[in-house]
This record gives structure tokens, C-alpha cells and sequence, in this order.
């Protein structure tokens, strides 16, 4: 599995814009120009081990936050993101959501992927 650049980026544009940051801000805070804060965010620029660091400390975030999607041992991250995703539901949502999920798993373990791509082993 290699580093997914672009989902990085999207998990860092999420972050920022949830805060209510601007490119601008997240700059400041985390040492970098402002163009280099977009060019992460589209995934067109490789970040450094630095610059990872300190995007996370400005977000309020930890690093395999950020890097779940390119990290095959990031269960506990999607866990946590779907528990906050949740933390708002109705009672009548959530059965729509376990029926969703419960649905769409089903049919993952029946489609034809192999283990690295999409199938029980990711």
C-alpha cells in the first residue's frame, strides 16, 4: 500500500474547514505558505514527515488520522470517524444507517476483490 497524497489532502481540507480555518490560517499555524497548504489539500505536492507533524498539531489531530488511508493498521481511525459521524442521530437515522451498512457490507463480501482491493483483507 503507498501513501495516498490525495486522500491525505482531502483528510486535511476536511480538518481545516470543520475548524472553521482558512488555507490562510492553517499556513500560520502549522509553519507553511499558504500555496503549499493548497497544493496539499489537491494532493499535488508529496508533504514531508515535518510538515505532516505540524499540519496535525495545528488541526488538533494525530498523524495516522491523517495517514489512515495509506496505513493498512487504521481500523480504530474509521471506528472513531464513524462514532462521530454518529454522535448525531436520530433514533429512526441510525436504523437507517445500521440497515445501510449492514446492506453495503454484505455485498462487499460478495464481490470479487482480492484481499488488497476492497475485499475483507482491507
Amino acid at each position: 500500500m503507498g501513501i495516498d497524497y490525495q486522500a491525505i489532502g482531502v483528510r486535511i481540507r476536511r480538518l481545516r474547514k470543520a475548524k472553521g480555518l482558512t488555507q490562510q490560517t492553517l499556513a500560520e499555524l502549522s509553519e507553511q505558505e499558504p500555496s503549499n497548504i493548497s497544493h496539499i489539500e489537491r494532493g499535488a505536492t508529496k508533504l514531508s514527515l515535518p510538515t505532516l507533524v505540524h499540519i496535525a498539531n495545528a488541526l488538533g489531530v494525530t498523524a495516522d488520522q491523517l495517514l489512515c488511508d495509506s496505513v493498512a493498521a487504521s481500523g480504530a481511525v474509521y471506528q472513531q470517524e464513524l462514532t462521530a459521524l454518529l454522535s448525531d442521530c436520530s433514533h429512526w437515522e441510525l436504523r437507517l444507517i445500521t440497515e445501510t451498512i449492514r446492506t453495503l457490507k454484505e455485498g462487499l463480501r460478495q464481490a470479487p476483490f482480492g484481499e488488497g482491493e476492497g475485499g475483507r483483507g482491507s
